[in-house]
């Protein structure tokens, strides 16, 4: 096994660390929120940010398991431009068309579809059982939920988070920074900054 860090020790950081283990990583965590934590789940916690900083040479491949978009960026960024490898992490039960584009440090989790000629970002999340169909395209950080579909040739901007069970219908734009809540239908385009709730989607 090759050993890969995990930053961000959070429920997110354990079922990235679950499906690192399953794509063959020896999984270490290092966290800064919580300082005195010594386990995560199954795994060890050994440091924060800047002792990873100063291990490169020992963890030289990195996931960033942060489920704030923003955060998740930043970080990702950062430990990028110390010289870490950010890793994608497919699940093993998950689909990915050889057609599609994953960017650094996406993660897929288990039953995810992403299909021809989709192109996800750096930093994604592609979460449990979620579609993500033909030709979209996901910014960087974006988050798409368990149990979202995405029709084909949908835009979503960097760092939204479509929340778990939505859909959007094809073609359409969603911007940068927005959150789509739970089980809501969007059916028309959606600016910077929105959040949208119900069926269908609207501006709260």
């Amino acid at each position: 096994m090759t050993r890969l860090a995990i930053l961000g020790a959070s429920g997110h950081g354990k079922v990235v660390a679950d499906l690192a283990e399953q794509c063959g990583w020896e999984v270490v965590f290092f966290d800064d929120a919580f300082p005195q934590l010594q386990l995560n789940g199954a795994w060890k916690v050994v440091g924060n940010t800047a002792d990873l900083l100063h291990q490169i040479d020992k963890y030289p491949e990195v996931a960033v398991a942060i489920g704030h978009n923003r955060t998740r960026l930043a970080k990702l960024a950062s430990l990028r431009n110390s010289g870490f490898t950010a890793v994608t992490l497919v699940h093993p039960r998950a689909f990915v068309s050889p057609r599609a584009v994953l960017g650094a440090g996406v993660v897929v989790f288990a039953g995810a579809i992403v299909n021809a000629f989709a192109n996800v970002g750096d930093g994604c999340i592609l979460n449990t059982l979620c579609s993500v169909d033909h030709d979209c395209e996901l910014g960087a950080g974006v988050h798409i939920s368990p149990g979202v579909n995405l029709a084909g040739s949908v835009v979503v901007g960097e760092a939204s988070w479509i929340g778990i069970g939505a859909s959007v219908r094809q073609l359409l734009e969603i911007g940068s920074d927005v959150i789509v809540g739970a089980g809501a239908a969007v059916v028309n385009d959606i600016q910077d900054g929105l959040t949208v709730v119900g069926v269908p989607a609207k501006s709260r």
